[in-house]
């Protein structure tokens, strides 16, 4: 089979397109025929080899685990003698984590792995970027934030991966929802559900005098400390990005005053954890109450190039890797 292999960290030109075996489910696995995969920041992360802290779980001088990508989205062609699950012919998607990459035309996942039955009506392509954007701010909204009907939730960089899906599942949980982003993006966020829009380079949101139950800063540009005037009593600020200063923030904050720092790195969280936020996902999915925004579409041989169009910073919500092409 072709796949993305990465023998060492560095620039996009690192990843190279291989030819090599095919694999085997185990018994407690389905062989996956992989139509689609995310390419997302922490993909590029990972190919950089950075932070360097993140090398202690993806190998040290080089990648543990070869086969770039995690998100996916195909169709299940063999499975194990133990499957119950799972039939042959059924669309999927998920993530693969910590194991076997997904920039390939297969992969191997455990049939209680982070796996469910894809909606007819959701492209693949579509669907091959929910474990990226839509999990993990779904993870910090409803599972960390908690999220209540009539609370006011601010969304930084609310027009990429994490942005978009944030916009929408905030207004899903009953938040008065405020995007910020660009100029060029503010019509978007605002038919995503944001009920007020900034433009960041016009308006510093911490300035206006506004304040928030919960800021989300999806792209880690801001500090708690910024935002803390930003925040209504025993508001919260989250984070995905982790950094020294929101590290000691985090510390402080769980023993002093009422506004909290927040992070949570969601992929770390336990498969069963994963599986049912994918699940909840899932049947928003099924509803229309979600839905995917993708930027752009490549080729599995242009892998390079997306991974340098999301190092630019400036995607429009998701970008995948189409195997249709």
């Amino acid at each position: 089979m072709k796949a993305i292999i990465t023998t060492k960290y560095g620039s996009p030109e690192v990843l190279e397109l291989k030819d090599i075996e095919k694999p085997v489910p185990n018994k407690n696995e389905v062989l996956i025929h992989i139509r689609a995969a995310s390419v997302t920041t922490a993909d590029t992360m990972m190919r950089k080899g950075r932070p360097w802290v993140g090398r202690l779980f993806i190998g040290l001088t080089k990648p543990k685990h070869p086969i770039s990508g995690t998100g996916f989205s195909g169709v299940i062609e063999t499975i194990g003698q133990d499957v119950k699950q799972f039939r042959i012919g059924n669309e999927v998607f998920g993530e693969s984590i910590f194991g076997a990459g997904t920039n390939a035309e297969y992969v191997c996942v455990k049939e209680d792995g982070v796996l469910v039955l894809k909606p007819e009506h959701i492209a693949h392509e579509e669907a091959a970027a929910i474990c990226d954007g839509p999990l993990t701010s779904w993870n910090f909204l409803k599972g960390m934030a908690k999220v209540k009907r009539g609370q006011s939730v601010l969304i930084h960089g609310a027009s990429g991966s994490l942005g978009t899906a944030a916009v929408q599942l905030a207004k899903h949980l009953g938040a008065n929802v405020t995007g910020v982003c660009s100029t060029k993006n503010m019509e978007m966020v605002k038919s995503l559900g944001a009920a007020t829009v900034i433009d960041y380079g016009k308006i510093d949101f911490t300035k206006t005098g506004q304040t928030y139950d919960i800021v989300f800063d999806t792209v880690g540009k801001s500090s708690f400390l910024k935002c803390k005037k930003a925040l209504n009593k025993n508001g919260i600020y989250l984070s995905p990005v982790l950094s020294l200063s929101l590290l000691f923030q985090m510390l402080r904050t769980a023993m002093l005053g009422n506004k909290k720092a927040m992070f949570s790195a969601t992929g770390t969280k336990p498969i069963s954890v994963l599986r049912l936020l994918l699940k909840e996902l899932n049947e928003l999915l099924e509803s229309g109450q979600l839905k995917t925004v993708i930027d752009r579409c490549y080729a599995l041989e242009e892998i390079s190039e997306a991974h340098r169009y999301v190092d630019t910073g400036h995607k429009r919500g998701n970008v995948v890797i189409s195997m249709q092409y």
